[in-house]
């Protein structure tokens, strides 16, 4: 588990990463365990940056395995994002929630 991670989710601190070769700015939600794959993942709101599908914001699901460069900024986002589910069903383990 990746400690500093857990606690940027549950004190709602933006980060940034680069991901599939590109950088994103995220408002991580939950993070924890996959249930059917068993990576470590992270549930977060894509506010900035690219995205391959082209559409921002929105929600992304992101393997930390396939995470560089990951940020803590010093920002926080306010409340939660509409549709954010604190139990998401794809964890079978979750380490923190916003």
């Amino acid at each position: 588990m990746n400690v500093a991670l857990a606690q940027a989710v549950r004190e709602h601190r933006i980060v940034t990463l680069w991901y599939d070769g590109l950088t994103r700015t995220i408002e991580p939600h939950t993070y924890g365990i996959h249930k059917d794959t068993g990576n470590e993942v992270l549930s977060g709101y894509q506010t900035a940056g690219f995205s391959n599908s082209g559409d921002l914001p929105g929600w992304r699901l992101y393997r930390l395995s396939e995470i560089s460069s990951l940020t803590i900024t010093e920002r926080n986002f306010g409340q939660t994002r509409p549709r954010y589910n604190p139990n998401d069903s794809r964890m079978g383990q979750i380490f923190a929630r916003a």
